[in-house]
């Protein structure tokens, strides 16, 4: 990763949640085509996975909101804007996250 300062964790925030976004439902597609015995349980391997993908990705996005949050120094200049506002991506993806998920893992994953 870079420093919590450099203009590239700007887009890191929302560059994970895509990736995980795709992730669990490209996986979810396939899970759903490869598997039939799971249709109609909410406690399903497929929910496991997500559930844990998901956790993983939050866990991931609030230690890097974390770490910029700390980066920031009133005497660092435009470096401080960089890391407030990244931090704030960060917790946008985080929420972002939590906001797909939470109906991914209520409803039953495969219709």
């Amino acid at each position: 990763m870079t420093h919590p300062n450099h203009p590239l964790q700007l887009i890191w925030g929302l560059t994970l949640w895509a990736i995980w976004f795709v992730a669990v439902y490209g996986g979810l597609s396939v899970a759903c085509a490869a598997t039939d015995w799971q249709r109609e349980s909410p406690l399903s391997l497929n929910n496991a996975l997500l559930l844990l993908a998901t956790v993983a990705t939050v866990l991931l996005l609030l230690w890097l909101m974390k770490r910029c949050w700390r980066a920031r120094h009133p005497a660092a200049g435009h470096r401080r804007f960089i890391a407030v506002v990244s931090a704030a991506l960060y917790a946008a993806s985080a929420l972002a996250t939590i906001a797909v998920a939470v109906p991914i893992m209520l409803l039953p994953p495969c219709v």
